[in-house]
C-alpha cells in the first residue's frame, strides 16, 4: 500500500521536488542535538545560532550541499584524562538545514559558545509574463 501524499493533486505540477525536501526534512529533524534557534532579524536576514559549548572554530565545518547547509562538529576525546564524572562528552554531530533557492550564507562566527550563521533571504521579484497562443499543432 503506498502512501498518500499532499502533492498528489492535478494543480499541484512540479512540486514532486519539494515532497521529497519535506520528507529529508522529516527525517533529520530527531536529533536534538545540538540545540538551536533561529531568529528573524529582519525582513531578509536570517540567523541560526547553534549551541556548540565546547567546540572551537577548528572543530567545526560549515558547508551547503545541494540546497542543504550541514553544520558538522568533531572534537577527539581526551583519553589521558581520569574522570570521576565525566557528564561533557567530546560528542560529534551534524545538523542539516534546508534552504530555499536564492538563500545566501553571508556570515558565521562563534560566540561565548554560540556558533552563529547569518543567510539572506533573496528579494521577491512579481513576474508577469504574457504567453502567446497559437492555432494549430505545437511545433516542435
Amino acid at each position: 500500500m503506498g502512501r498518500i501524499s499532499l502533492f498528489n493533486s492535478p494543480f499541484l505540477l512540479g512540486f514532486d521536488q519539494l515532497e521529497q525536501v519535506l520528507d529529508a526534512a522529516a527525517k533529520s529533524a530527531g536529533d536534538g542535538y545540538p540545540p538551536y534557534n533561529i531568529e528573524d532579524i529582519d525582513e531578509r536576514t536570517l540567523r541560526i545560532s547553534l549551541a556548540v559549548a565546547g567546540f572551537s572554530k577548528d572543530n567545526l565545518e560549515i558547508s551547503v550541499e545541494d540546497n542543504q547547509l550541514l553544520i558538522r562538529g568533531r572534537q577527539s576525546d581526551e583519553r589521558e584524562k581520569a574522570y570521576l564524572h565525566r557528564g561533557i562528552a567530546a560528542r560529534q554531530f551534524q545538523r542539516k538545514f534546508i534552504l530555499a533557492d536564492g538563500i545566501e550564507i553571508v556570515a558565521a562566527h562563534l560566540d561565548n559558545g554560540l556558533l552563529h550563521i547569518d543567510l539572506l533571504r533573496p528579494e521577491a521579484e512579481n513576474i508577469v509574463r504574457t504567453i502567446k497562443i497559437t492555432e494549430g499543432r505545437p511545433s516542435k
